[in-house]
């Protein structure tokens, strides 16, 4: 298993960030425009048992990818896991704490694993995290920009 965390200070309350995060367009806003990635399917919101469907595009190859929500708390996280996908594990969670008067620490912790087990994690894990560094620094700046327009 392979670990990676994003965090970010947002200056905005906490229930501003997650309600962006709730909102009906924010994983189409947090999706970066050089990922060939669109949404299939949302059934619900953040709430455990909801489920988003996306289809990813990889050279000439497609793959789907499904997450379930499995845990939720508001203001506090939300969490998913892959049910099918690229990774042999995906589990995510979204967490939001106060860092002020005025401001959120937003933190997505990641514990993935890559189809082939430890050997592969090992060979191949620093790319994806390079891959989810650069993915999580647009998501984080997406959800300031978001969090200010609605100031």
């Amino acid at each position: 298993m392979t670990f990676f965390t994003y965090s970010t200070v947002i200056p905005a309350p906490v229930q501003t960030v997650f309600a962006f995060h709730e909102s009906a367009r924010a994983l189409e806003r947090l999706l970066p425009p050089w990922q060939d990635v669109r949404v299939v399917r949302k059934q619900g919101g953040l709430e455990p048992g909801s489920r988003v469907e996306l289809e990813l595009r990889l050279g000439p190859f497609r793959q789907a990818w499904v997450a379930r929500h499995t845990g939720y708390q508001r203001d506090v996280f939300f969490s998913d896991i892959q049910e099918k996908g690229p990774f042999r594990i995906w589990n995510h969670r979204h967490e939001f704490a106060p860092a002020g008067p005025a401001a959120c620490r937003l933190t997505d912790r990641i514990e993935f694993s890559l189809p082939g087990g430890a050997l592969i994690d090992w060979l191949a894990g620093w790319a994806v995290k390079l891959q989810l560094r650069r993915m999580f620094a647009y998501r984080h700046a997406a959800t300031l920009a978001a969090c200010l327009e609605s100031a």
